[in-house]
């Protein structure tokens, strides 16, 4: 088997011992070493009003990750776009585009990355927490895309056209993606000739049919001659598959809480993660710790190098994102996050 490009995914994870400054710090130095690495693109999430995660506006999040790197393109995994009106979003990503000239992908994403009150709230209100913008999905998409594209595109207005440009004079455009998690976005993005990207990482279920289905249903397109796709995995590697077992921890029980409808808290460290093991857990987390741990990357270097090629050959991708999921020890310098800068080292050989 040959060995997969990698990338990374970053949801800019906020430890117990870190504020967000230190967060996003600890970021900016892991975007550095996977630019220094050779990883193919780096992308950061969008979710809000999580005390675990600061990646909660990706324009902003890029362009500090472009203007601190050099080579490696930058983009986002994705924006929830029924949160934004789709000309503030074609907007970010043509200056994004104009300041780091094909270096931008503009990943695009259907659910809203939070829960309903927040999503009202980032909307102002509009329509209500229901209001039809999940549903339009495929429209506001294209209305991005148009808008990015150098000539604009044309609202039609009492008779006249108005031309609306992202941006007045756009020499490149950022790379669109499309991604989901169900097989709603692999349908689309086939229909459209689009990229694509299913959330291996997240939902671990559905991937080989959502793949399957975005491959059969392509339409070529202008942008896109055949399908194209990759993978994306939660991932901890250390210099043994015991160290990388113990770094998995914290993000294996932030996950539970998430799918069990806990209180979400900032991550805790390693020592923290271990105590609340120790003290007990319900046997149901247990076993959903069991079978969520089964769909990461988890080990030593060479074992985890076998497993990423595995993966990619599994679901025939050339590329493999990973979302580096070490946690941090006590001790560590809370504007760094160590364990996550070596998963990347060891998984570039």
């Amino acid at each position: 088997m040959s060995s997969p490009a990698l990338s990374v995914l970053d949801l800019v994870p906020v430890r117990s011992d870190q504020t967000s400054a230190n967060a996003v710090a600890a970021t900016l130095d892991l975007a550095r070493a996977a630019d220094r690495l050779g990883y193919v693109r780096y992308w950061v999430a969008e979710h809000h009003n999580m005390p675990a995660v600061a990646a909660t506006n990706p324009p902003v999040l890029i362009g500090l990750i472009g203007g601190q790197t050099s080579r490696i393109r930058v983009g986002s995994g994705g924006v929830m776009l029924p949160n934004h009106a789709p000309l503030v979003v074609a907007e970010q990503f043509a200056l994004l585009e104009a300041a780091f000239p094909g270096r931008v992908d503009l990943g695009l994403g259907r659910a809203p990355g939070t829960d309903p009150i927040t999503r009202w709230a980032l909307r102002h209100g509009a329509g209500g927490v229901d209001d039809g913008a999940v549903e339009r999905f495929g429209e506001y998409v294209d209305d991005v895309l148009t808008m990015m594209e150098p000539a604009g595109a044309g609202l039609d207005l009492r008779g006249r056209t108005h031309v609306l440009k992202a941006t007045p004079a756009a020499q490149s455009v950022a790379t669109p993606w499309l991604l989901g998690s169900s097989d709603y976005s692999a349908r689309l993005a086939a229909e459209k000739g689009l990229p694509y990207v299913f959330a291996h990482h997240f939902s671990g279920s559905g991937t080989a049919e959502a793949l399957a289905l975005y491959r059969s249903s392509f339409r070529p397109s202008e942008l896109l001659a055949e399908p194209r796709t990759f993978l994306t995995v939660n991932a901890a590697v250390a210099e043994t598959a015991e160290e990388a077992e113990r770094l998995a921890l914290p993000q294996l029980l932030q996950m539970v809480a998430l799918r069990t409808g806990q209180p979400l808290t900032p991550q805790p460290l390693v020592e923290e993660a271990e105590r609340a093991v120790a003290d007990g857990l319900p046997e149901s987390h247990e076993g959903l710790i069991g079978a969520m741990r089964r769909r990461w990357v988890i080990g030593d270097a060479a074992g985890a190098r076998a497993e990423i090629e595995r993966l990619a050959a599994s679901y025939d991708v050339d590329e493999v994102m990973v979302h580096p999921v070490a946690g941090a020890v006590s001790g560590t310098g809370p504007a760094s996050a160590p364990a996550r800068v070596r998963t990347l080292e060891l998984l570039s050989g």
